[in-house]
């Protein structure tokens, strides 16, 4: 039987993001953060005045692990936290200037990473890889496996 790869391929995205993290952590060790501090560094970066409840379903973690996460992170002057107006139940997490710096850094730092990962490979296939995965992405996502929203296969791809 000849084979198209398709059946490498969940051990070929495990392995190119393993070897991404590994090459992104030995670069941003500098920053003085864990790879867990980064990663909720980045989240809060992106997502201001997230919830910690929503951190811990964004990072996949426990919230007891993000509260000790951010507990560590707000005393290093990372982050900080706020009482949202409407529940003051709930604890909002908000970047301080010293993390926008650094975020500013890893993003860098992570397209020095994309870009060697993709030395050799053309712009017309960055794009088309780009698109399968989101494509795979969509089609994984939570939600109802038989929508009918499923993304068509680019043209060219195989059916």
């Amino acid at each position: 039987m000849v084979s198209d790869g398709i059946d490498r391929l969940g051990f070929l995205i495990h392995d190119v993001q393993r070897l991404m993290r590994k090459r992104f952590e030995t670069r941003a060790s500098g920053l003085g953060l864990s790879s867990a501090q980064w990663r909720l560094m980045v989240r809060v970066a992106k997502e201001e005045g997230v919830t910690q409840a929503r951190l811990a379903e964004l990072l996949e973690i426990e919230p007891i692990s993000v509260s000790r996460l951010v507990d560590r992170m707000e005393e290093g002057g990372w982050i900080e936290r706020r009482a949202d107006a409407a529940d003051r139940r709930v604890r909002m997490i908000f970047p301080t200037a010293k993390a926008s710096a650094a975020y500013a850094e890893v993003k860098s730092l992570a397209g020095e990473v994309y870009e060697e990962s993709l030395v050799g490979v053309s712009p017309e296939d960055r794009r088309v890889l780009i698109r399968a995965l989101d494509a795979m992405a969509q089609n994984l996502a939570d939600g109802d496996s038989s929508s009918s929203e499923k993304v068509e296969p680019t043209k060219g791809a195989a059916a």
